[in-house]
């Protein structure tokens, strides 16, 4: 069951929507539809999100991409030595621009990933258009437990 408050003022919009977020209800139960973007809302409605857990698929993405850029260099040198004057195979500073390069590839693939399974996109199931509203501040607000 969804609830819908339609404001035709921007004023009476704001104060509704700070009522219903200081009264303890959830931004992700609540949908806003505005006829252009507000500054204002987004500073009241970022005060009661948590934050993002994307830092974790980005640092998990990192230390495997660093991890198997290592893994990479050394099994291909212990795999085909290529003896060269005597040094040694295993030469990290030779190793550093595929390691770095690996640690962001994989940092930022797994942000990626992890930003489309966080937001949960993409979803078509509640696609609003502007014509459904025209020029009304709107709030949406879900009354299913989950």
């Amino acid at each position: 069951m969804t609830d819908k408050m339609t404001f035709s003022k921007r004023a009476e919009f704001i104060s509704k929507l700070r009522e219903l977020l200081e009264s303890g209800v959830p931004p992700k139960k609540l949908k806003i539809v505005m006829p252009h973007p507000d500054h204002e809302v987004d500073e009241i409605v970022e005060k009661y999100v948590p934050p993002s857990k994307l830092k974790y698929f980005t640092l998990a993405g990192a230390l495997s991409g660093f991890i198997g850029g290592f893994a990479l260099t050394i099994g291909t040198v212990l795999d085909w030595p290529l003896i060269t004057g005597g040094k040694p195979l295993i030469s990290i500073p030779a190793f550093i621009v595929i390691v770095f390069e690996m640690t962001i590839l994989l940092g930022a693939t797994v942000s990626l990933l992890g930003f489309l399974i966080l937001s949960r996109l993409p979803s078509f199931k509640s696609i609003i258009s502007p014509e459904d509203y025209g020029n009304e501040f709107v709030i949406l607000m879900d009354r299913r437990d989950e």
